[in-house]
């Protein structure tokens, strides 16, 4: 029988607002071994559990928890490894409130189980204790290329590998893991995570070749005569303008450039790493989803006196994770609400010195279900600004797509795939951002994951 204080999650210890935004640092502690059982001991074991169908790994989150309630972390994370290859990683950037934690048995009638902080722990638990997998591999004969090594590569690589194929995973980039390396800040996804989690690919036989960008270093038709089956997942990394005026003025980033330079390249600790960046005391993100508090942050952090999320809706209708949302606000984000940009405006010099915004009001639903901003004419104001980041979304990148093409793309510009994720061309499969446009880390390891399978029956003759 459920008592009051089943009802409360254990909290999870963080840096004090006025401490973390003076340092890149994990915001998150993390749980203890006795905090870990604790809020383990909350779950009621359902005997049809809908975290598990909500999960898109299927995750077996029944079994996991019952392992960390006992005290059984290893074999906890055994399970948690069975279906997610980087559990120390999804665990701290899915959106569990919009999958397992949403239809958690016990958020009906207080906190949800914190699912993702405690695969997080597990996580933690088995880099801490040198804890691995004990994998056994039927060698097969089958060669399988992996372009890009961002959640879906991951995933899709391997699952591939347990199953027996040589998997070879091209990576542009001097360091793997894609988004999980530029896109999120250190505060949000340590880097030494990363890396450890991303060894368990070496560990059981994918060969990694960094610095590889198929359709330059090697051609996407040599893949073709030299590996069996091909899995495409080069991410969505280039960034939606805004087509305004002034977006050419110094200054104005995108938030991919932006956060590049500062994730990637460590321009934080300029001039210790070689990459500088310029932010100014007074600066504007646009856009109001995770990469939009994400560049917020790390503004805080570099700097900057103010720091304004300008967004067209209201913090209701904001895609942002809520525990994003509100270490933003804790950490002194202004969430300007009800505006949109209609030029910006420079210095003689060049460089941006603010931006006209337009007030709007929130009409009917629109296809995302959300209210429809619709603009109030004559609203028109001025605002001074000195850096701008722009952080409206991303496309698939046309550095690959325009060297091969014979694949068909969407009208948006993704990869069209069909229900088993393959593309045009026979053999070549595709998934995660490269086909969805940007999604989550959890769906790009659910869609690698299914790619897999497909590419299992396709190389198996089914």
């Amino acid at each position: 029988m459920m008592v009051e204080t089943d009802k409360i999650r254990v909290p999870m210890r963080e840096q004090p607002s006025e401490e973390r935004v003076r340092n890149f640092d994990s915001v998150p502690l993390g749980y203890s071994e006795k905090e870990a059982m604790a809020e383990a001991r909350r779950c009621i074991q359902c005997q049809d559990p809908a975290c598990e169908t909500k999960c898109p790994v299927n995750m077996k989150i029944r079994a996991m928890i019952e392992k960390i309630a006992e005290g059984d972390f290893k074999e906890a994370f055994l399970i948690a490894k069975e279906d997610n290859p980087i559990p120390a990683i999804s665990g701290r950037v899915c959106p569990q409130e919009d999958q397992c934690e949403g239809v958690c048995t016990m958020g009906k009638k207080g906190d949800a189980i914190n699912i993702g902080k405690l695969g997080a722990f597990l996580g933690d638990w088995a880099m801490r204790n040198g804890v691995t997998e004990e994998l056994h591999i039927d060698e097969r004969d089958k060669k399988v290329a992996v372009i890009g090594s961002g959640p879906a590569g991951i995933s899709c690589a391997v699952d591939l590998r347990k199953l027996g194929y040589h998997v070879t995973l091209f990576e542009a980039l001097h360091v793997a893991g894609g988004v999980l390396q530029y896109g999120i800040p250190a505060f949000r996804l340590p880097k030494d995570i990363v890396d450890y989690e991303l060894t368990y690919l070496q560990k059981i036989g994918v060969d990694v070749r960094l610095n590889n960008i198929v359709g330059q270093n090697v051609m996407f038709d040599e893949l073709r005569r030299e590996f069996d089956a091909i899995f495409i997942g080069t991410g969505a990394g280039a960034p939606r303008f805004l087509k305004i005026e002034g977006e050419e003025l110094m200054g104005v980033y995108s938030a991919n450039e932006f956060l590049i330079r500062v994730n990637l390249m460590k321009a934080y600790d300029f001039p210790r790493h070689d990459t500088p960046i310029v932010c100014g005391s007074r600066v504007g993100v646009i856009g109001a989803g995770n990469v939009a508090m994400d560049a917020a942050r790390c503004a805080v952090r570099l700097g900057a006196k103010e720091v304004y999320i300008l967004y067209r809706r209201t913090k209701r209708e904001s895609p942002a994770r809520e525990e994003e949302l509100h270490h933003a606000l804790e950490e002194g984000v202004i969430f300007m609400e009800l505006v949109n940009p209609t030029k910006l405006l420079g210095s003689e010099d060049g460089w941006v010195k603010g931006i006209e915004l337009v007030r709007m009001k929130l009409g009917e639903p629109d296809s995302s279900g959300r209210p429809r901003p619709v603009k109030i004419d004559g609203s028109e104001f001025i605002m001074e600004l000195d850096t701008m980041v722009n952080a409206l979304g991303t496309v698939p990148n046309r550095l690959f797509l325009d060297r091969t093409p014979e694949l068909e793309t969407t009208s948006w510009g993704g990869i069209k795939v069909d229900e088993n994720l393959m593309t045009n061309i026979v053999g070549v499969f595709a998934g995660g951002d490269s086909t969805s446009g940007g999604a989550t880390v959890i769906q790009a390891l659910g869609e690698g994951k299914k790619a897999a399978a497909s590419i299992h029956d396709y190389l198996s003759g089914r």
